[in-house]
């Protein structure tokens, strides 16, 4: 099996393209006082997920909320002013360094479709600093559901399938194990790992998974990905 034997790449955007974690450490550092500039990353971490996991609504609204909780809990600046400006903060967090442009290098050869957890309106941003690579894309708003929900790859399969591309021209392609690597390949998807904390310990802000999952392709970075699909390309010339 090559990479080049696909037709559709799906995505999740949120931990894979986009660096949510930066985003998160950088406005908790910045709107939280003195006190959170001495707090490690996994003191963050902590709180985002439990506020998160309390406050699981569309990230366009809801991460208010999330900083509030997370505050709270670590004793930082707790007022409307920082929430907002966090939720704002949401809509900006950054791209990985490899996103645009190797997101650019796989559009050459394949239908790039989004599969996150995030909303409309989040992903409209997300989609703006990616360079607007998408074909297609499903979120939340469309399924009623969020990963690692099976309901949220079966809608995304039938819709990619009414376009004519069969479940087996279909790549997908996560950095986290436990809203895609794991089920995407319980339901039979071929998997492309992008593990962007390989060398770092833990899982991040990304819940801990029941186990992890070998994919059919790993690599560190999206960029590695390109460079792989790119050999293929000229391999076959």
């Amino acid at each position: 099996m090559n990479l080049t034997d696909f037709k559709v790449l799906t995505f999740d955007v949120v931990g894979t393209l986009i660096n949510f974690e930066k985003g998160v450490l950088d406005s908790v550092r910045r709107l939280g006082g003195p006190k959170a500039k001495d707090l490690t990353d996994d003191q963050i971490f902590e709180p985002y997920m439990e506020g998160r996991a309390k406050h699981p609504g569309r990230s366009s609204h809801e991460m208010a909320n999330v900083y509030l909780h997370l505050a709270s809990k670590l004793g930082l600046s707790d007022d409307a002013q920082s929430a907002a400006a966090f939720q704002r903060d949401v809509l900006e967090w950054p791209a990985f360094e490899d996103s645009v442009t190797a997101l650019k290098r796989l559009r050459k050869h394949f239908r790039l479709v989004a599969m996150t957890n995030a909303d409309r309106v989040a992903l409209s941003a997300y989609a703006h600093t990616l360079g607007d690579p998408f074909d297609d894309s499903v979120c939340c708003d469309e399924t009623g559901v969020a990963k690692p929900d099976p309901q949220f790859f079966a809608y995304n399969r039938g819709r990619q399938g009414a376009f004519g591309y069969k479940f087996g021209e279909i790549l997908h392609t996560a950095q986290s194990q436990y809203h895609d690597i794991g089920i995407a390949t319980k339901l039979g998807y071929s998997t492309c790992w992008i593990e962007r904390r390989q060398g770092m310990k833990g899982f991040g802000a990304t819940p801990v998974p029941e186990a992890v999952t070998t994919p059919t392709w790993k690599f560190a970075t999206l960029a590695e990905l390109a460079d792989a699909v790119d050999d293929e390309v000229r391999a076959a010339a």
